[in-house]
């Protein structure tokens, strides 16, 4: 059970805008050309029912008469933030309001004090803003009482408070509270842990405090991703927002990971992309209008909420353009919105994330990333999830690379096993802290490597057509080890050497040695027990190595045999499975929206640069078939969005087939039970 509790706040609605208003002093002017019946018609035009608007931004300004902030000096409008809620109240738009917290220029002026030190080994910050450091108690008081004048004066639905996240911070006051807590400044893990310990502080301060007086407030912390640790992290938060932009770093396999977990926590979620080309806060940066839509349906599928980030431009003027692209994808949302209501996924798989082995973690582990996109790849619903979650729920699960199985881990997976249950381990996962196996998988470690790099994998004939019958090369070394009553589905084979400078073949590495004796088990399967030597999901991510999904895939039918959903979307489609109790109705998402990296040298902030994803004018496809198997068979099957019927057809075990002549960007199928 999650161990978080959903507490009766506002609702999110479905079809949000972030609006960003980050404004140098250094611009004169700002607000003069704010229109509020422009702002309210442009966003009415783009099916926009929520707006989460700017109390005070990283600049460290406020755009509303503060008494414990600072006014923006050129703010031209004395009450900008107080004319747009007023004017979003009478449209019926909701207007949460956006806090910015670490990031803050102009109290990092005032109070250098405050501001993070990082230690000498830490790596260089990220960002060109200050960051400003939460021990300080002075500091955490500012923010609750500007949060508190806020609401009091605003009485918003709800708000963002911006930048709370780990900075590896050593002043004064967080090298004391280490030595007090036993902690040693000079390791970086220890600063993690006191990172950590300091922003679990002002989360539980500042909403105690607001919820006592504002009981009915919705809050979200921003760190820019939701951390797959342990989620009782996220007890002093009301919702979580996904922050994901495909364009600005995230890529298209952040979302679903991020998404597919988020609904194993028991809260409401909205997810974040942005109308911008590359990251947030980038003018004159617009995304295709079949992206937004595509991006959109794929949160609605997911279970989310809907958001599009927005920057207004300092003189206040809402771009038009930017909301012409944002209107399409709206105004497939909005009538998808009864769908959508209350719907929960239907998964069959869990992976259990290797990124919540690593305490304070807060970025996507590549082992989980690679997992979440074969399973996209090959349409297997499934969640993304921690060791607390309900292992019964789910027929497999799925242990990426790393996961380490101790006593307590080994008897649930013991159980869970016992009760029907499959597992898929891969590399290192499954192994105790002795360096063997924790579950029988029928097989002994032998070695912790092969002693080469790379290494070849020879499968079995009949497992999977599109397999190669000669050895495939894995570019990474595999754990050795032999079988004991396990079924042996590949082996390794060595090449001849290692390349080196001494000794090398050809152009890259050495072919395998024709010669040598296998070095070990490659696959296996064993009571419901599937092994992977290397380490599969963390390479796949790396080179998308088709031939990698094709044997997981493999072993993932010879465990589970009768899917849930099958269909012939290609691997570039998307599905989901979901379920509204109270309408008895299943819904079955159908996406096609194919990325292409475009651009490969998009400067990242704090340095370095990052490939381009980028979805233009999808095309069309079809026909689009899916077979889903259902408790019982339906009484009726139609189109989400027209409430046209689909032929359909349902064999003796309940598979129910349909087919669907055409499909652009997405089709929601409706299945009614009785």
């Amino acid at each position: 059970m999650s161990p978080l509790v959903r507490r009766d706040v506002h609702p999110l609605r479905y079809r949000h805008i972030h609006l960003d208003f980050h404004t140098s002093e250094h611009i004169p002017r700002v607000g003069e050309a704010f229109d509020a019946a422009d702002f309210i018609a442009t966003l009415k035009q783009a099916n926009v029912d929520s707006i989460t608007v700017f109390a005070k931004c990283h600049h460290g300004w406020s755009y509303y008469p503060t008494r414990v902030g600072r006014v923006h000096p050129n703010l031209v409008r004395p009450d900008l933030l107080g004319e747009m809620i007023a004017a979003l109240k009478e449209a019926d738009i909701e207007s949460p309001v956006y806090l910015t917290v670490q990031w803050d220029e102009q109290t990092a002026r005032e109070h250098p004090e405050w501001r993070v030190r990082r230690a000498p080994d830490a790596a260089p910050p990220a960002s060109h803003w200050q960051t400003l450091c939460l021990s300080h108690a002075p500091l955490r008081q500012r923010i609750l009482d500007q949060a508190r004048e806020v609401v009091s004066r605003y009485d918003p639905p709800g708000l963002f408070f911006d930048i709370v996240m780990a900075s590896d911070c050593c002043c004064a006051n967080c090298i004391a509270r280490m030595e007090s807590s036993g902690l040693d400044s000079a390791r970086a893990g220890d600063r993690l842990l006191n990172d950590e310990a300091v922003l679990a502080q002002f989360r539980a301060e500042t909403s105690d405090a607001l919820f006592a007086e504002f009981p009915r407030l919705r809050v979200f912390y921003n760190a820019g991703h939701i951390s797959k640790g342990d989620a009782r992290r996220y007890r002093h938060y009301t919702h979580l927002e996904l922050e994901s932009l495909p364009t600005g770093g995230w890529g298209y396999t952040h979302f679903p990971a991020s998404a597919r977990h988020a609904a194993t926590l028991g809260l409401e979620y909205v997810a974040h992309t942005g109308k911008f080309h590359a990251g947030w806060g980038e003018f004159g940066g617009f995304k295709h209008p079949d992206a937004l839509d595509y991006e959109c349906t794929q949160m609605a599928a997911l279970g989310s909420k809907c958001l599009v980030g927005d920057a207004l431009h300092p003189s206040g003027a809402i771009d038009h353009s930017t909301y012409e692209r944002i209107a399409p994808a709206y105004a497939r949302i909005e009538k998808l919105e009864p769908f959508l209501k209350g719907a929960v996924q239907v998964s069959e798989i869990a992976i259990l994330s290797a990124e919540h082995m690593r305490p304070g973690a807060n970025r996507a582990h590549p082992s989980d990333e690679g997992a979440v996109q074969m399973l996209l790849e090959t349409h297997r619903p499934f969640d993304v999830i921690d060791r607390h979650a309900r292992f019964e729920d789910y027929r497999l699960i799925i242990l990426p690379d790393e996961i380490p199985v101790d006593g307590a881990l080994a008897q649930r997976l013991k159980a869970f096993l016992a009760d029907g249950g499959t597992v898929l381990a891969s590399w290192r996962s499954g192994q105790n802290e002795d360096d063997a196996f924790a579950l029988d998988f029928g097989l002994c470690v032998e070695a912790g490597s092969t002693g080469f790099k790379p290494t070849y994998v020879a499968m079995n004939d009949g497992l999977d057509a599109r397999i190669p019958a000669s050895p495939v090369v894995f570019y990474d070394d595999a754990l050795h080890v032999r079988a004991q009553g396990a079924e042996v589905l590949g082996v390794i084979r060595p090449p001849y050497f290692n390349r080196t400078a001494e000794r090398f073949c050809s152009h890259m590495h050495a072919p395998d040695d024709v010669h040598a004796a296998p070095s070990g088990v490659a696959a296996s399967i064993h009571r419901g027990r599937a092994y992977l030597a290397h380490p599969v999901f963390r390479l796949y991510r790396a080179v998308g190595q088709p031939v990698y999904r094709y044997i997981v895939e493999a072993l993932i039918e010879r465990l589970l045999p009768r899917a849930t959903v099958t269909t012939d979307l290609p691997s570039s489609g998307r599905l989901a499975l979901t379920y509204q109790a109270r309408s008895k109705r299943y819904v079955l998402h159908l996406l096609h929206g194919p990325a292409q990296v475009r651009g490969q040298a998009m400067p990242i902030e704090g340095g370095g640069t990052r490939m381009m994803e980028i979805i233009e004018d999808i095309a069309a496809i079809g026909p689009v078939s899916a077979c889903v198997r259902l408790p019982r068979p339906p009484t009726r099957c139609y189109d989400a969005l027209s409430g046209e019927p689909l032929d359909w057809t349902c064999d003796a075990e309940g598979a129910v087939q349909i087919t669907l002549p055409r499909l652009r960007i997405h089709a929601a199928v409706v299945f009614e039970t009785e």
